[in-house]
């Protein structure tokens, strides 16, 4: 499935707004950030995109999470889909990630998704990144009906609706 423009370039640095914490593409190099930033928030992950996804899993390694970055490095690449992580300025912290996907369910021409570490939850960063991701998506992304999972439409409606041609 051909989801994207050919000549589309997706964004490589995204501010938040008070340009303290960015959005990029997640690397296989980033494992040391996103396996304590996923681990340390695994319950409360698991709540959300457990069902859908299963994900995080309980036993997951860090080996298993380097792996995952891996794919998702190379399907950014290739303009598959896309996983956009959330840092500090100085990328000392990994504080959430946000999914770019092609659509699994009809109704949508992308599905986007995002999380934030447990700490944040409830924080200013959360609510700049919640601000940001359907502005940004809008104004950058050739989407013209995209899917906001969990924000629009809960999990369990989204997985209840049929499945997107092609999936």
């Amino acid at each position: 499935m051909n989801w994207l423009p050919d000549d589309f370039v997706h964004p490589t640095r995204v501010l938040l707004q008070g340009g303290s914490h960015h959005l990029r593409p997640i690397r296989e190099a980033d494992v040391a950030l996103d396996y304590p930033a996923v681990m340390g928030s695994r319950e409360r992950l698991w709540t959300i995109y457990g069902p859908a996804w299963g994900w995080p899993a309980a036993t997951m390694t860090y080996e298993a999470d380097q792996a995952d970055l891996l794919r998702h490095e190379k399907e950014i690449n290739a303009h598959q889909s896309f996983n956009y992580a959330l840092f500090d300025a100085a990328e000392t912290a990994l504080l959430g990630c946000v999914y770019i996907d092609p659509p699994e369910r009809i109704g949508a021409d992308g599905e986007i998704a995002w999380w934030v570490v447990d700490e944040l939850v409830g924080s200013e960063t959360e609510r700049a990144l919640d601000a940001l991701v359907p502005q940004w998506i809008a104004a950058d992304w050739p989407f013209e009906q995209p899917r906001f999972i969990g924000r629009e439409i809960s999990w369990s409606d989204w997985l209840a609706l049929p499945e997107h041609p092609g999936t």
